[in-house]
C-alpha cells in the first residue's frame, strides 16, 4: 500500500503530536523541521516531544526555527516502568488528535501509552534492517517489543520507502494491509548563496571539480569507499575536491581515514548551509551500504545536482539511473564509484540535464508539502 497524496489544504485542522527518541543528528531527527514546515499546508497543527537529550539535541534548533518548540519528556530505559508512566503522563496532558511515533523507544512507549489513553497512533519505521537478523539476543528482544507495541498500539505502520515496507512485511513483523509507504520530503528552496560565492568561501575556484558527501559520520555510510574512490579519481581529475559534511560518533576514525588524501578533502562538520554546499558541487556522493530513504539524495535533487549512489534500499526510489544520477551495483566498490563520478565530472552537459531532471522530480514528489499531505491521508484513514 502506497500513499501518494497530493498537496491540498484542508478546512479541518488536526492536532498531531510527534514523539521521537531524541533530537540527535540522525536523518529522522533532522527531518522533523521539514515536516513542521509542510504541516500547515495539510491542516496539521504539530507539536513534538522527545524522550531523551542526546548530544545536546542538535536538531532542536531547526525545529524551533520552523516554529515548533520541542518538549523533553525525560525517560531512562525502554522497558522502565517509570519511563512508561512519564510518557503516558506527557500524552495525557497534551491529548492530541493523533500520536505519531518515530524510532524504537518512542514506538514502544508511545503507542502503549496512546492505547491506554484511547488515542489513535501511527508509527514510522526508518530502517530497512528492521527485517534483518539482529546483532544480539538483546537486540532481537528489543525489536520484538517494538514490533509488538506497533501492532497493538498503532493504527498504521508507515515505512519511508517501498524497500523498507517490503523488508518489514517479509520479516513477519506485521500484516501487509497495516503497513504503508509514505516517502519523506524536505522543505528545500533554491540555495541561499550563489555557487561561486559558496566556492569562494571555501577557497575553491569555479573550475575545480567538487564532490559533496553529507551524512552522519558513522560506520556504514561508506566514507572508506569514498576515500578509496577519490584516490582513483585523482588519476584523471588531479584537482578534484571532496566536501565531507556532517558529524557523528566515528568522526575521529573517519578524519584519520581521510587524512592521507590531504587537501583533496575538506571536513566541514555540521553545517546549516548544506543546500548551498551541495549546490556548489558537481556531484553528490552517497556510497552507503544500506539506507531506507536517504535525505541527502532529496537535497541533491532539490538543488539540481546529480547523485552517485548504490542501488540499495530506497535509493532507487529517489535516484532514477541515467536520468537524475547514476546508480552503482551494491555493495559499492571504489572502482565503480570512481568510474561513475568521472563520467559526471567529464561531461558538463550530462550533469546539467540530470540536475534539471532531478529538480523536476523533487518538485512533483519530494517537497515537505507532499510529505505532509501523504501523512495527513494516513492520519485520516486511521481516524476514519
Amino acid at each position: 500500500m502506497h500513499f501518494n497524496g497530493g498537496v491540498t489544504s484542508t478546512a479541518d485542522p488536526l492536532r498531531v503530536h510527534v514523539l521521537i527518541d531524541s533530537l540527535n543528528w540522525g536523518g529522522a531527527e533532522t527531518l522533523l523541521a521539514d515536516f513542521a514546515t509542510g504541516a500547515p499546508s495539510a491542516g496539521i497543527e504539530l507539536s513534538v516531544g522527545y524522550l531523551q537529550d542526546v548530544n545536546d539535541s542538535p536538531s532542536a534548533g531547526r525545529l524551533r526555527a520552523s516554529g515548533v518548540e520541542p518538549e523533553l519528556v525525560g525517560v531512562r530505559k525502554l522497558l522502565d516502568r517509570k519511563s512508561a508512566l512519564r510518557v503516558r503522563s506527557h500524552l495525557a496532558r497534551i491529548r492530541p488528535d493523533i500520536v505519531h511515533t518515530h524510532l524504537g523507544a518512542a514506538d514502544a512507549l508511545g503507542t502503549v501509552a496512546a492505547r491506554s489513553l484511547r488515542l489513535p497512533a501511527v508509527s514510522t519505521i526508518h530502517l530497512v534492517e528492521n527485517a534483518g537478523p539482529a546483532g544480539s539476543a538483546r537486540e532481537a528482544a528489543r525489536r520484538r517489543v517494538m514490533a509488538l507495541a506497533r501492532r497493538r498500539g498503532s493504527g498504521r505502520v508507515i515505512a519511508v520507502s517501498d524497500a523498507a515496507r517490503a523488508a518489514y512485511v517479509e520479516g513477519g513483523w506485521d500484516r501487509p494491509e497495516r503497513v504503508v509507504t509514505v516517502h519523506n520530503g524536505i522543505a528545500a528552496l533554491r540555495p541561499a548563496a550563489p555557487r561561486a560565492g559558496t566556492r569562494a568561501a571555501l577557497g575553491l575556484s569555479d573550475d575545480v571539480p567538487v564532490i559533496a558527501m553529507a551524512s552522519v559520520l558513522r560506520d556504514g555510510k561508506g566514507h572508506d569507499t569514498a576515500a578509496a574512490a577519490l584516490a582513483r579519481l585523482r588519476r584523471d581529475h588531479p584537482d578534484v575536491t571532496l566536501l565531507v559534511i556532517g558529524d557523528g560518533p566515528q568522526r575521529a576514525e573517519i578524519e584519520a581515514l581521510l587524512e592521507p588524501l590531504g587537501d583533496s578533502v575538506r571536513l566541514l562538520g555540521l553545517r546549516d548551509d548544506v543546500l548551498d554546499l551541495l549546490a556548489a558541487a558537481d556531484a553528490v556522493l552517497l556510497p552507503t551500504r544500506m539506507d531506507a530513504f536517504p535525505t541527502v539524495l532529496l537535497e541533491a535533487a532539490a538543488v539540481g545536482v546529480p547523485a552517485v549512489a548504490p542501488a540499495v534500499g530506497g535509493v532507487p526510489e529517489i535516484v532514477v539511473d541515467g536520468e537524475t544520477g547514476l546508480l552503482v551495483a551494491p555493495p559499492p566498490g571504489p572502482e565503480e564509484v570512481a568510474t561513475a563520478l568521472s563520467r559526471l565530472l567529464s561531461d558538463a552537459d550530462l550533469r546539467a540535464r540530470m540536475g534539471a531532471c532531478a529538480r523536476r522530480r523533487f518538485e512533483t514528489r519530494f517537497t515537505a508539502a507532499h510529505w505532509a499531505a501523504r501523512c495527513r491521508a494516513v492520519y485520516d484513514a486511521v481516524l476514519g
